[in-house]
């Protein structure tokens, strides 16, 4: 049972130390060139346009459900006006940043690894290092710096057709005054509410694809592993949106309040 423990604390210990290298690695490949702009725009819209759905979907639906579980309680004390406020404030810190990083990330994220696992298992990485190619440079920084313009990108979009959603379950389950709906939520709203949501999104965004980067380049056992190394990344990717949250929460409470 000790020798487990340990083997697992290894494991554990390796993983993180891989991925904080891998994160250096990534930084210091920033400034070197060629830049690969095209590469960057392809990834870009490997990860935004066809996640536009996933994300869109989730989102009107998750506003929908907290305007009408939020209007049947608020009811209870006559506060119903503030189903706006209380269905923004959800979606702009919490919501919408979170839901888009599990569901879109863990997509994006699984198939990163299974990508980059498929090239390291039929040994395109060591060809590439063969011909002097820097892989991270070419392989993981583009993906990267994609991702922390898409994930931002989907977010705002998110939001956007979660508060809609909210609004018309409002109005036409509710009966709250549209005009009142929406002149509620802009007074209590403000831009740090968000701002928090954005700049989750932008670190969730690097945080999936260096995990779903790592994952695939140190997968192992042949196809089996792969295999093993993607039902891995949607856990990590999941996770890690989880338990970052938290702490980003308690940061943007400190910086904005």
């Amino acid at each position: 049972m000790a020798n487990g423990n340990a083997s697992y604390l290894r494991s554990a210990v390796a993983w993180y130390g891989g991925v904080g290298l891998l994160t250096g690695l990534v930084m210091r490949n920033l400034a070197l060139p060629p830049k690969y702009g095209r590469l960057i725009v392809q990834e870009m819209e490997a990860m935004g346009v066809r996640s536009l759905g996933v994300a869109l979907v989730a989102a009107v639906f998750t506003g929908m459900v907290l305007a009408l579980q939020s209007g049947v309680n608020m009811a209870r004390f006559g506060a119903e006006t503030y189903v706006g406020p209380l269905v923004a404030l959800s979606m702009l810190r919490e919501l919408g940043p979170v839901l888009t990083a599990i569901l879109v990330g863990g997509k994006v994220a699984s198939g990163i690894t299974a990508e980059l696992g498929s090239m390291l298992v039929t040994e395109q990485i060591d060809a590439l290092r063969s011909l002097g190619v820097n892989y991270i440079k070419r392989l993981v920084v583009p993906r990267v710096l994609a991702a922390l313009l898409v994930f931002p990108l989907l977010t705002i979009m998110g939001d956007g057709i979660g508060l809609l959603g909210g609004a018309l379950i409002a109005v036409f389950e509710r009966g709250v005054d549209w005009y009142a709906y929406w002149n509620t939520t802009f007074y209590w709203v403000t831009p740090r509410d968000f701002l928090t949501g954005i700049g989750k999104s932008v670190f969730f965004g690097g945080l999936i694809t260096l995990v779903g980067c790592y994952n695939g380049l140190s997968s192992y056992g042949g196809t089996e592993g792969l295999g093993r190394a993607t039902t891995a990344t949607v856990v990590h990717v999941a996770m890690g949106v989880i338990v970052s949250d938290f702490f980003l929460t308690k940061f943007f409470l400190i910086l904005f309040w």
